[in-house]
């Protein structure tokens, strides 16, 4: 069963050499500049609209109104729902709403639904009767119980993170005075305090990748540059079981050990996407700074800016040689692929991959030819310079066989060939849909990055953590005053880099 733990660690490394030495072409410059606004075209425009619309209501479509809770796939047989979908589902209701996909009262009808399902679902430790315990939630539920799925799935600190985010997103964002959302603040409130944070932390101050009935706390911990790092700041903001500064000091332990060059590029390295992605699809982190990043002269922004660039100059020296590689054919992340498979190409045996965490870093490379949509598009509040170019290339080379009523779908492999075409998926993964909708919005509008900024458990968990700079000083001045009514925000090329609008406030 894919968990995050496995994610992390259970790595194939099938395309893996050292660190390479790569000279820079004019396409991909050997050290990105600090990112200039980028004036979107019209036909970026129509392009991203239809994307953000697709991919939204994917979420609209798949989630269960009665209960909220969001499948790990959708359309498919199968019958888990994970949380880590519902956290970014909590999210997307409200850009639905932002957006005039659908109706504030709906979005909040939805949202209510949710967490009141939620905070209703059992927290003990049996085996088989719970959703979760000390109020952190099983990977995947039932979803039609909402119990644990089965046996091999584990509590999770890292979907259940994912989980809170959707969660205080909510909060921040229904801020009328009205019964319905005066409750889903209170809901929101209750979720996120009953999150034992320290009953997850284990004796050297990092926390596990989680729990399970049967064998107690996972090995594994969260340290190191990557989607945990949004585990430690709900952590360090959360009372009354927060954990202490010395925790991010624990996660930050083994960064030296993946700082250095790769493909042009000096960053912090972490090879799938999604662990540059995740945190920062509700975090903005653009001029905030902690003690390691001071010391660095960079922001984990722009870390994770060049990690794109990284990404796409290790597509154009393609030294896997897989088809249709290029400046603007790229991206690997975890995602779906072919199977566990073996084809001749070229008079060569290539191996392929089912479900796994491909990427391309100093950490590791694992790259079998699939190409996952998400890694570029969710990218595309980093680099829209090289994203927006790359998402049309993907319509127009590859047109409907890859991009439907939901968007993109999760992954395709040009190199992998059943006899009459490449090989393409034909569902949608909630964990790749949600960087790509919520980062849309955040490159448009700033509008997630925004209500989170009103949050004071975020906004504590960050100063716990030693941050400074950027809006930290004006939120903490002004997370009590009156907000100006915001209208949905129409893209108007002040993107990347460039100042953000004042803090959306939904009224």
């Amino acid at each position: 069963m894919r968990g995050y733990a496995g994610i992390a660690l259970s790595v194939v490394l099938c395309c893996t050499s050292a660190p390479p030495v790569w000279a820079a072409t004019p396409a991909v410059p050997a050290q990105t500049a600090a990112a200039a606004p980028v004036r979107a075209s019209a036909a970026d425009t129509i392009m991203v609209n239809d994307l953000e619309r697709r991919t939204f209501q994917w979420f609209w479509d798949a989630g269960d109104p009665r209960t909220g809770l969001i499948p790990d796939r959708y359309p498919s047989p199968q019958t888990l729902s994970s949380v880590a979908s519902v956290g970014f589902g909590l999210t997307a209701y409200g850009i639905g709403a932002e957006r005039g996909y659908i109706t504030r009262t709906q979005a909040v009808q939805r949202t209510l639904a949710t967490l009141r399902y939620l905070m209703q679902s059992p927290q003990n430790d049996s085996p088989d009767k719970a959703a979760g315990y000390h109020g952190f939630y099983y990977h995947f539920l039932d979803r039609t119980t909402g119990l644990r799925f089965n046996r091999d799935i584990e509590l999770s600190s890292i979907d259940t993170s994912l989980l809170m985010q959707g969660v205080l997103f909510a909060q921040a964002y229904y801020t009328r005075d009205t019964a319905p959302e005066r409750e889903i603040r209170a809901l929101a409130d209750k979720l996120y305090g009953r999150v034992d944070w320290q009953w997850m932390r284990r004796p050297d101050n990092r926390l596990s990748m989680g729990w399970s009935p049967e064998h107690q706390f996972i090995l594994n911990y969260w340290e190191g540059y990557s989607e945990g790092m949004m585990a430690y700041i709900l952590a360090l903001g959360a009372p009354p079981h927060g954990l202490e500064p010395a925790s991010w000091q624990a996660w930050l332990a083994t960064n030296n050990q993946r700082w250095g060059d790769y493909y042009g590029q000096t960053f912090l390295n972490f090879a799938p996407l999604f662990g540059h992605q995740y945190t920062h699809a509700w975090i903005d982190f653009r001029g905030l700074h902690d003690a390691w990043t001071r010391e660095k002269q960079i922001d984990y922004f722009e870390n994770s800016r060049r990690a794109v660039y990284a990404q796409q100059a290790y597509a154009v020296a393609n030294p896997g040689k897989w088809q249709g590689y290029s400046a603007t054919m790229w991206g690997l992340t975890a995602c779906d692929g072919p199977g566990d498979a073996t084809q001749q190409i070229d008079g060569q045996p290539r191996h392929f991959l089912a479900y796994s965490a491909r990427g391309a870093g100093r950490d590791y490379t694992l790259d079998d030819g699939t190409i996952a949509p998400t890694a570029a598009a969710g990218s595309i509040a980093f680099a829209p310079e090289i994203v927006l170019p790359t998402l049309h290339d993907m319509k127009a080379r590859y047109g409907q066989q890859i991009y439907g009523k939901y968007g993109f779908v999760d992954a395709f492999n040009p190199s992998f060939h059943d006899g009459k075409t490449f090989w393409t998926d034909h569902e949608y993964l909630g964990i790749d849909q949600g960087p790509i909708l919520l980062m849309i919005e955040n490159w448009r509008s700033g509008l997630v990055w925004n209500v989170m900024r009103r949050s004071p458990y975020i906004r504590t968990g960050l100063e716990r953590a030693g941050f400074e700079g950027g809006w930290l000083p004006a939120a903490a001045r002004t997370a009590t005053a009156p907000q100006p009514a915001a209208q949905p925000a129409a893209m108007d090329g002040a993107h990347a880099s460039a100042a953000l609008p004042a803090a959306p406030h939904p009224s």
